[in-house]
């Protein structure tokens, strides 16, 4: 009887799919993609936010966007807070520029509003327009330069140098030594195609830790109960609305939700043949708007920009093609909240293998990037380069936007400059020249 209405309310028929399935590629798609368990809260707590009720509030965020995902949209994709939209939220925003993680949630929180108008206007192709596409490509590979440069920071496998600013760390001690074990582990896994790779490569190499001393299990329960979200539940501040390095914050959240959203759910989509012209269908729109209120919610619950992942393409490789396989993945999501300690217990240098393998899996869009063209090519360069190098996100967008549009210029091609780019770019000119 209930799997007859389970058919009926998620097309499985009509999609040449079963519960059984389904459920095979819900729990595909948790385990390639619980690392975020242990990676967000992480990233996340080196703002001063606390770390147990990060979780908490992560565990729930994956499972309710997850969840209205499956229902509302009917698609199979899983949505938790972006990894790389976690490093600008903590690197840049936070600990680079010098804001409170409470004004960093009001940008997040603003850009989902934002998003949200933008999808039920359909004003969102126009954003879509305002970064040439191989800016687009370039952000993502500077992105995961980024994320990579973290995660061997995190094992002191790369240390600071006064002189020559980064060096190589001591290899003989036992947290590099570890996180580089954890990354050729890790490598050995994906190489077999072991589901939940990055997962099992985060458990195994804080494993290994204990015997170090590194992995710490004072007061460790395997079931515990949720923390209470109060020390991060609606901690907005608005203070800093007005000014000019507020807006370029916002509006970079917003630029890489979108552009992430919309790549993930058309590059999966795809892969599964879900439908033709999906960017155009409205299972399409309800995805955009179900990540749009994800991260508006997640905001409110204390965790950054909350987006599509692009392992949810596990799932849909295990057969998933219906908005059940996001609900059941969801429900290990739920069942997630009471493993806390079991995540919260892993160090830092656990996490580097993960980080890194993150940082490959976005390196590989370099080669979709037009080299040949040095006006698309140089700026796209730019952009790849400045972020790791100045360790800023917002640097490379910059760097790369004002490159795109100075080269075009110079070599008698500005037609080929979007007007919104233009706009863009004499924003960032004006910061830069102004500084507000």
């Amino acid at each position: 009887m209930w799997q007859n209405l389970v058919r009926r309310i998620f097309n499985l028929d009509k999609k040449n799919t079963n519960v059984k399935t389904e459920f095979i590629a819900g729990f595909t798609t948790f385990m390639t993609m619980a690392y975020v368990l242990a990676v967000v809260p992480s990233l996340l707590s080196k703002t001063g936010m606390p770390k147990e009720p990060l979780f908490t509030s992560v565990a729930l965020m994956c499972m309710f966007s997850t969840f209205l995902m499956g229902v509302y949209a009917n698609l199979p994709f899983a949505l938790a807070p972006g990894i790389g939209l976690c490093a600008f939220f903590t690197y840049t925003v936070v600990l680079g520029m010098g804001y409170s993680w409470q004004t960093a949630l009001t940008a997040v929180f603003l850009e989902g509003i934002i998003f949200i108008f933008l999808t039920v206007t359909n004003l969102r192709t126009a954003i879509a327009k305002a970064i040439p596409e191989n800016l687009k490509k370039a952000v993502s590979v500077g992105i995961g330069l980024f994320i990579a440069f973290i995660g061997l920071q995190n094992a002191h496998i790369v240390v600071k140098n006064p002189n020559v600013l980064v060096q190589l760390g001591d290899l003989t001690q036992a947290e590099a030594i570890l996180g580089l074990i954890g990354i050729i582990l890790t490598g050995v896994l994906l190489f077999f195609r072991i589901k939940g790779a990055l997962l099992l490569g985060i458990l195994i190499t804080a494993a290994l830790g204990i015997p170090l001393g590194i992995t710490r299990l004072d007061g460790f329960q395997l079931i515990s109960f949720p923390s209470s979200l109060s020390s991060v539940f609606f901690k907005f501040d608005f203070s800093q609305f007005f000014s000019g390095n507020f807006l370029i914050i916002v509006l970079t959240f917003l630029s890489i939700d979108l552009f992430d959203t919309i790549g993930t759910l058309i590059g999966v989509s795809t892969k599964a043949k879900l439908e033709e012209r999906f960017e155009e269908g409205i299972s399409f729109k309800r995805g955009l708007l179900v990540d749009a209120i994800g991260t508006t919610l997640g905001a409110m619950f204390g965790v950054s920009t909350v987006t599509a992942y692009i392992e949810s393409a596990s799932g849909v490789a295990e057969g998933g093609r219906t908005g059940l396989t996001s609900v059941f993945t969801a429900f290990f999501f739920l069942l997630a909240l009471f493993f806390s300690s079991l995540f919260l217990s892993i160090p830092l240098c656990a996490i580097t293998p993960a980080l890194v393998l993150v940082g490959l899996f976005m390196l590989t869009t370099i080669k979709e990037i037009d080299f040949e063209d040095l006006t698309e090519g140089l700026p796209a360069f730019l952009t790849i380069m400045f972020m790791p190098l100045t360790f800023s996100i917002v640097n490379g967008i910059i760097i790369g936007v004002l490159s795109y549009v100075g080269l075009k210029l110079l070599s008698g091609r500005i037609k080929e400059v979007p007007f919104p780019t233009l706009l863009i770019a004499l924003f960032f000119i004006a910061k830069l020249w102004v500084g507000f």
